[in-house]
């Protein structure tokens, strides 16, 4: 069963991940980045530009650009569908593996440190 928290707790939450985000070493994502890596990583593939801009209800354009940066840092490759020339397929990276898990680790750590 999930815990349950207050929405007070739910925005210290956000709210002290976001600043840990901030501080650390690695890059900043924008809000749209984060919703794209997260989905990449979270739902099972494939993942194609056109259905990750469908789902996040934004232009393909949008997409490309998020893509363009995560794809700099990483995170993220993209290639060709072979099946359906197209599409062009969002795949997964370790470096965007590990900054996932270290993410959901982040939250872990400051659900735990949150005021009964």
């Amino acid at each position: 069963m999930p815990a349950e928290i207050r929405p007070s707790q739910a925005l210290r939450l956000w709210h002290d991940v976001t600043f840990d985000l901030v501080r650390d070493d690695q890059p900043d994502l924008s809000s749209r980045q984060m919703a794209v890596l997260l989905t990449v990583y979270l739902e099972p593939p494939p993942h194609t530009v056109r259905g990750l801009a469908a789902k996040l209800g934004v232009t393909k354009p949008v997409i490309t650009r998020a893509l363009d940066t995560m794809g700099r840092l990483g995170l993220v490759s993209r290639r060709r569908d072979e099946a359906d020339r197209r599409n062009v397929l969002v795949q997964r990276t370790l470096a965007g593996a590990l900054a996932v898990e270290q993410l959901g680790d982040a939250i872990v750590a400051r659900h735990r440190e949150l005021p009964l």
